[in-house]
């Protein structure tokens, strides 16, 4: 149902996707220049796959394994996004484009905090139908 507490934190991770990513900067360039999320076409793409996976994983709540799945498609997509930012900032030679770090090349670390509360919450979902299966 919509009503668990899973729905909150995968919208939360939707938000912090899709909509956080127009607001902080990645980084700014050694021109004092605030560089986003859709200024780079890959993470821009990446950015709204995650979003898009969270608001579909909403609506599958009547299949918990599917959505758990989702899930950890999810993470793992913020991950790459987090292991591209990290490649970018520490193998760049002499930092030519990136100057300072914004507070954008961490919204992946908050989105996966986000999907793995709402995973705990997806199987303990599943678990609880699964004891109640067991007691008929």
């Amino acid at each position: 149902m919509l009503q668990r507490i899973q729905t909150v934190y995968l919208l939360i991770a939707a938000i912090i996707s899709g909509g956080l990513i127009f607001v902080f900067s990645l980084w700014e360039n050694s021109e004092g220049v605030a560089m986003y999320a859709q200024d780079y076409l890959m993470v821009f793409i990446a950015f709204l796959a995650s979003a898009l996976l969270s608001l579909v994983s909403i609506f599958m709540f009547k299949n918990r394994k599917l959505q758990f799945v989702l899930g950890r498609l999810n993470i793992l997509l913020n991950f790459f996004l987090l292991g591209v930012f990290v490649y970018w900032s520490l193998s760049l030679p002499g930092e030519m484009d990136i100057s300072e770090k914004g507070i954008g090349m961490f919204l992946p670390i908050i989105s996966i905090v986000f999907l793995v509360l709402a995973n705990k919450a997806i199987k303990k979902d599943e678990d609880l139908v699964k004891s109640v299966d067991r007691l008929r």
